[in-house]
């Protein structure tokens, strides 16, 4: 029989303090401050929130694909995420390796699947349409279904090439052929940032819609383009994807301003930025929301309840007796810091959030 584990006077998003048991891989028992009993017992002292494990909907897991790779653990778990996304690194050809390889891993990871089927092999996957092989994407959907959450497409005119809303169209064709819906990455046009919104139905994501570019969701006036409004009636979602390029603190206080709220916080991470910034982990990046002026609870719901009802996972997004023990306990600091966005611009805030350790599948980790 395992030993039992009690996360002792911790807090949630509403200042409430419980103390919880894990015990053989779930969650045993949650009981009011002081009261568990285990056979280890960790003190937080009322000082450490927790929190459903963060989910991570936009990472780049994939170490062999360079630029955009890293080890699952290293973006995982060791930064507070217990659950991880892969977004589109690899296509068909190698979606294989992506499942083998983070078998190892001790975070839980997920796949968007590339809809061409060289994935991030090189960073131009859209460029060649016969690489958008519907047959040979629909047998990798079939055979590796349960890894796979939906389809990426990085519609932007770096990646796409001369082909414009081709690659988009063919993802909405795959995507009605797989039942699987669609999440698009959104930069610099052609196509126009209408045609884009223009295919997209609902549950289908947008990522990195805060981004700072030309071709935006917002404006030059930072007013949301009807479009945009038109596709979240529809039920399309807003994801965060800060990544290198992708996150605009100007963006994002028009969407504040605006009342256009996201769905998702993602981080887009990979080696480099984790190494380097903008970005380094998630705390980093929900501490920018806390600096907007989001509640926590509006910024921990979104790495942990919407994502999970996004991925109709809800057990990914609660604290509740008798799920697999999957927990984030981090500290909100009064610290002086200075953060930046994927423009170079820099914001100096008093707050930021801290993690202090995981539970994942089970096994407690001081972080």
């Amino acid at each position: 029989m395992s030993q039992s584990v009690i996360l002792q006077n911790v807090k949630t998003t509403d200042e409430r303090s419980i103390d919880i048991k894990i015990e053989n891989h779930r969650i045993a028992d949650i009981v009011p401050a002081g009261q568990g009993q285990g056979d280890k017992v960790v003190d937080f002292e009322h000082k450490v929130y927790v929190s459903s494990g963060w989910v991570d909907l936009h990472v780049h897991a994939f170490p062999e694909f360079e630029p955009y790779g890293d080890e699952a653990d290293e973006i995982g778990y060791k930064t507070g995420v217990t659950t991880i996304v892969d977004a589109g690194s690899t296509g068909a050809d190698r979606l294989a390796d992506l499942i083998d390889m983070n078998q190892k891993a001790k975070t839980n990871v997920l796949a968007f699947l590339n809809i061409s089927r060289i994935g991030l092999q090189r960073i131009d996957e859209l460029s060649d349409l016969s690489l958008l092989d519907g047959e040979k994407l629909k047998k990798c959907v079939a055979e590796f279904g349960e890894h796979i959450v939906g389809l990426k497409a990085r519609i932007s005119k770096s990646v796409v090439g001369g082909n414009g809303i081709q690659p988009l169209k063919k993802a909405r064709q795959f995507s009605n052929e797989t039942g699987l819906p669609l999440m698009v990455h959104i930069g610099s046009g052609p196509p126009h940032i209408n045609e884009v919104l223009d295919l997209l139905e609902e549950n289908d994501v947008i990522t990195h819609y805060l981004n700072g570019k030309a071709n935006s969701v917002f404006d030059e006036n930072g007013e949301p383009l009807p479009e945009l409004l038109e596709a979240i009636q529809r039920g399309v979602q807003l994801d965060v994807g800060h990544g290198n390029a992708s996150f605009s603190f100007v963006t994002a206080e028009f969407a504040k301003k605006a009342g256009i709220p996201f769905n998702s916080i993602s981080t887009d991470i990979y080696r480099k930025n984790r190494l380097n910034g903008p970005v380094f982990n998630m705390a980093n990046v929900l501490s920018k929301f806390l600096y907007l002026g989001y509640s926590l609870k509006e910024v921990i719901d979104g790495v942990t309840r919407n994502p999970a009802k996004w991925l109709k996972r809800p057990e990914l997004g609660r604290i509740a007796k008798g799920d697999t023990a999957n927990l984030t306990l981090f500290t909100v600091e009064e610290k002086e810091t200075v953060f930046r966005d994927s423009e170079g611009e820099e914001r100096k805030a008093d707050q930021l959030m801290m993690v202090k350790g995981v539970v994942i599948n089970g096994e407690y980790i001081e972080c």
